[in-house]
């Protein structure tokens, strides 16, 4: 019998009252996405539809144009970063950005980026991707968001990962 406990993520019950620690040295890995960029996703809250994650974006990587169907917070810990559609207002570390629901966007780093981009992501409800044309490509929400973390993580140690039920 396999033990699973080393992986298994911590699930905290929603009327959960204590503090859960992630430290920065946590083992929860980043995978690649295949588009550029790696995910580390830190917590997911099926009940409410957030999820937590840490993103690196390479040099010249760009994400599909989409919206989100809540609100974004994010934090830009290294790098640089832009939306398309607004090439002047550059995120470097220290950065915050706000997206009310809604907001169209594409995310890019520049091609000649020295370093990548890290970025701290709090999405609340789903990622709607479009293409060229404007036409829904796919939909991801914080259940697919884990799912594919741990299907790409896969035999990796997930024991910080923080999932509420």
């Amino acid at each position: 019998m396999e033990n699973t406990a080393a992986i298994a993520p911590s699930v905290v019950p929603a009327a959960s009252k204590g503090a859960t620690h992630v430290g920065a040295d946590s083992r929860l890995p980043y995978v690649d996405l295949g588009d550029g960029s790696a995910l580390q996703l830190l917590q997911v809250d099926l009940n409410t539809g957030l999820w937590i994650s840490r993103v690196r974006f390479q040099p010249g990587c760009t994400i599909d144009t989409h919206y989100h169907t809540g609100c974004v917070y994010a934090v830009t810990l290294e790098g640089s970063w832009y939306y398309k559609e607004y090439p002047d207002e550059r995120n470097h570390p220290g950065s915050y950005l706000f997206e009310p629901a809604g907001s169209v966007h594409t995310l890019t780093v520049d091609q000649n980026a020295v370093v990548p981009a890290l970025v701290w992501f709090a999405v609340e409800g789903a990622n709607v991707n479009l293409t060229a044309e404007g036409v829904v490509s796919s939909i991801v929400d914080a259940a697919t968001v884990l799912s594919v973390y741990r299907e790409l993580a896969a035999g990796e140690d997930l024991s910080d990962l923080i999932v509420v039920e």
